[in-house]
């Protein structure tokens, strides 16, 4: 009833529950029980329109639970996701990666996660930026940066896996930028045919990660044709 209500829209007259963003942009909290039998509180905060405003506000939410838990930055994971344009484009970005290693600011690390569509709305990246890599903020401050492949998802997974450890240990930040695209446009009114007619035209024309990997299951064994297409 409320993902409905929220779609509907709401009047701003008599209710006291509205949010005032779009719905997309929501935050939640839950606690996850994981398979070692640990609970996790895992918290999507509440994220505005601005790009990258909400940058600061996790951190600062981090650093206060960091703090209640007698400074314990292994107990706190901070996990930021950008766009590739945003990340390089969005002064905020550079405010809070040059304040990681501050005493007053610091986290122990923050996990960034660039979901890289190659494009910024409807700007080419060539158009958007002067850096060879969306991430190259990282550099600045020395922090490890991975970029790997979205349509490879053993990679995507053996990636996090390593930065997650290397936060754990050595409490700095880590950017991961995962280099895919974009399937359909920037919001609902968007037709992206219109502004990247030669881009969308080889997406269109390229298999899903799903259809790759389970072509790449079938292909080592691990699956047979028949299983496969139970999955779909």
């Amino acid at each position: 009833q409320d993902i409905f209500s929220e779609f509907q829209g709401k009047d701003f007259e008599g209710d006291d529950d509205l949010e005032g963003d779009v719905k997309y942009h929501l935050g939640h909290s839950r606690i996850q029980k994981t398979d070692s039998g640990s609970d996790v509180t895992i918290t999507l905060a509440p994220n505005p329109s601005h790009l990258e405003a909400v940058d600061p506000v996790v951190l600062g939410i981090s650093r206060a639970r960091i703090d209640e838990r007698g400074g314990d930055e292994n107990a706190v994971l901070p996990i930021l996701v950008h766009g590739d344009a945003a990340i390089a484009g969005q002064g905020i970005v550079y405010e809070v990666t040059q304040m990681a290693g501050l005493a007053g600011y610091r986290t122990g690390g923050t996990i960034h996660i660039v979901v890289n569509n190659q494009i910024g709305f409807t700007t080419n990246y060539l158009d958007a930026r002067t850096s060879t890599y969306c991430t190259d903020i990282g550099k600045v401050t020395q922090s490890l940066i991975f970029h790997v492949n979205a349509d490879d998802p053993e990679a995507v997974v053996q990636v996090m896996r390593i930065a997650i450890a290397y936060r754990q240990t050595f409490h700095r930040d880590v950017f991961i930028d995962l280099l895919g695209y974009r399937k359909y446009g920037h919001n609902e009114g968007d037709e992206p045919k219109f502004t990247q007619p030669k881009l969308y035209k080889a997406i269109a024309s390229h298999s899903s990660p799903y259809d790759l990997y389970l072509a790449q299951l079938i292909s080592e064994g691990i699956l047979t044709a028949d299983e496969g297409s139970v999955l779909r």
